[in-house]
């Protein structure tokens, strides 16, 4: 038995009629009424908004590109506007504010969240966008023209009581009630400092000791509590290690050429709580690639886009694509599906 599979685009366009009748005295005009949602002469169901809204948000095609799309599909019958394609994003904001006001609150009570924010553009001029995931798969984006506090205003950060796992990011240390530093980040930094100062012997010690902790701890159950004998030598070897960066520079100090090595061991010295919360706490992961791969979504559409032309803009990318993360994890509703019913 053999099989030739192809697909083909249906178009399907009900067309609604009402007899007018004219008011004798009035001379007013009435008729039936249409169904809900029938407005225009030419109304879009659901299907074609759910359609473009994925190509231009999901898939990080252009506006014009998914245009042209569409119109190829449908043999040039369907020629959409940009103005109807550029109002699907502020069009399901709107449409899913109750969900979004649920999933805020839900995070809020989450043990453990992460946050980051990376670069955005609007007009040209620098602007930003902040992410909070939770291990659980929820994750939600915010717009924001400032970093600092002033960016965490509003975020789900601002009043959060758990663990954050963050990168060394000074202004998260002001927000909720533990903190475990990014070590993907760490041991990144210390392979820099390897190449750049090849001479001393504690980076590469200190990276390969994160290597083991990390390694240790992944192979720990999700229930299974860190051996505290373990966890203690763990420790004694960092402090060890740390001593010996302290020794290096002070034989050798940093070249003013390259001080990330040295403000690097002076980091892991101050925040070496933050640095090995993990080890004492199995909710906290050792690293923060959870927020890293959301912002990594973002960025796919910052460079199709290029830059926004407004903070509503941005506000609204950001709204859409936290229910986006959210609808994912959702294995048994159809997304093309759901999003149908919701521009309905």
């Amino acid at each position: 038995m053999k099989q030739l599979v192809n697909i083909r685009l249906i178009l399907d366009v009900r067309e609604y009629h009402a007899d007018v009748y004219r008011n004798s005295k009035t001379g007013e005009l009435a008729h039936a009424e249409f169904p809900a949602g029938v407005v225009n002469d030419v109304n879009y169901g659901g299907s074609i908004r759910a359609f473009l809204f994925l190509l231009n948000n999901e898939c990080c095609t252009s506006i014009d590109k998914s245009r042209k799309f569409l119109r190829d599909l449908t043999g040039g019958k369907l020629n959409i506007s940009k103005g109807m394609v550029s109002s699907l994003c502020r069009e399901f904001a709107a449409k899913t504010e109750p969900e979004r006001k649920k999933l805020f609150a839900e995070m809020l009570l989450s043990p453990v969240m992460h946050t980051d924010c990376t670069n955005a553009r609007i007009n040209g001029k620098s602007s930003y966008v902040f992410v909070c995931a939770t291990p659980d798969g929820k994750a939600f984006y915010f717009a924001r023209s400032k970093k600092g506090h002033e960016g965490v205003k509003g975020t789900i950060t601002e009043d959060y009581q758990g663990i954050l796992i963050h990168d060394h990011e000074s202004t998260f240390y002001h927000y909720g009630t533990g903190h475990q530093e990014c070590l993907a980040h760490v041991l990144r930094y210390l392979k820099d400092s390897i190449q750049n100062e090849p001479d001393r012997t504690w980076n590469r010690e200190m990276r390969s000791l994160i290597q083991e902790m990390i390694h240790y701890r992944n192979g720990l159950s999700p229930e299974e509590e860190p051996d505290a004998e373990k966890t203690a030598g763990f420790e004694e070897r960092y402090r060890a290690i740390l001593r010996k960066a302290d020794e290096e520079y002070k034989d050798v100090p940093p070249s003013e050429y390259y001080k990330d090595g040295y403000n690097l061991y002076r980091r892991m010295e101050k925040y070496m709580e933050n640095h090995l919360l993990f080890l004492h706490d199995h909710r906290a992961p050792a690293t923060n690639n959870e927020a890293e791969r959301l912002l990594r979504s973002y960025k796919r559409k910052q460079q199709q886009a290029v830059t926004f032309r407004s903070q509503e803009s941005i506000d609204s990318l950001c709204k859409c694509m936290s229910m986006l993360v959210v609808m994912r994890q959702e294995e048994e509703q159809n997304l093309f599906e759901r999003i149908s019913q919701i521009f309905g």
